[in-house]
């Protein structure tokens, strides 16, 4: 699979394959893909990042970030596939998973609202539009308050049965900042709806994988080697329930794209190993 180089990181890729940087370690992160039904067809909800990040600037990303030492707390309150399953399946340790997972939960509900948990196994919660769950949501932000309290005080669980494993990538060795991260893909829970919260977004939207991919190609979107190719991969779905069903079936290979020069030409070289 090869991939383009983002022309915003073109300087810094050739400054590393002129052996001018060394590679940083990548810090383990979670992101996920949010999907609903729409009547054009599957959307996914995409927020596009201040211009003043230090990490993709500018770019359209699913909401994620990086793992919190407080996400690996084995008395968060958890229903669904345990932290000894999720590690099968993620192919890490168990604290990592279960680190993994709560950042997926946490990240989520800090950067759209949207938060995969409920009063038990069987239901999500219904709303999270009220100043008390903004509330909440900031608390996670400062981190004067873990998800696991956050659960806690409200009795709810993490569902974890709510989210799919997809995609495993880690950030290109020549970037400034680099994440291990984990894709996972998760089904807009009826009666939440995302809000424009983050202060990391300039803007939010909810499209369509394949005219995402179109908007790409066009240059009309700026993203990352790993949306663009999730996007890509999303556009075949026929309805956002066939996500989970279809990443029980996903082999999660690691894809940790190469830098290749032909030339003067560089592009990246992501197949997975």
């Amino acid at each position: 699979m090869r991939l383009p180089v983002p022309i915003s990181l073109m300087e810094t890729a050739r400054a590393f394959a002129a052996g001018d940087r060394e590679p940083v370690p990548p810090r383990d992160a979670a992101t996920v893909m949010l999907l609903r039904d729409a009547a054009a067809g599957v959307e996914v909800y995409l927020l596009r990042r201040q211009t003043t990040m230090a990490f993709a600037a500018g770019m359209y990303v699913f909401p994620g970030g990086g793992v919190d030492p407080r996400d690996d707390d084995a008395g968060v309150a958890w229903a669904g596939p345990d932290a000894s399953t999720w590690a099968v399946r993620l192919g890490c340790s168990e604290g990592r998973a279960r680190a993994l997972v709560c950042a997926a939960v946490r990240e989520t509900f800090e950067e759209s609202g949207v938060l995969l948990a409920g009063p038990d196994a069987g239901s999500v919660v219904a709303d999270t539009t009220g100043d008390d769950w903004e509330s909440d949501r900031l608390s996670l932000l400062d981190r004067s308050q873990s998800l696991t309290q956050l659960l806690a005080r409200r009795g709810l669980v993490l569902r974890a049965d709510l989210l799919g494993a997809w995609a495993h990538w880690i950030t290109p060795a020549f970037e400034p900042r680099r994440y291990d991260t984990r894709f996972f893909v998760a089904v807009l829970p009826a009666g939440q709806h995302t809000r424009d919260v983050s202060t990391e977004a300039a803007s939010v939207v909810w499209v369509r994988p394949g005219s995402a991919v179109a908007a790409f190609e066009s240059g009309d979107m700026a993203m990352l080697p790993p949306t663009y190719e999730t996007c890509r991969e999303l556009a075949l779905l026929s309805s956002a329930s066939e996500a989970l069903r279809v990443a029980e079936q996903r082999r999660l290979r690691r894809i940790e794209p190469r830098l290749v020069a032909e030339g003067e030409s560089l592009f990246l070289d992501a197949e997975p190993e």
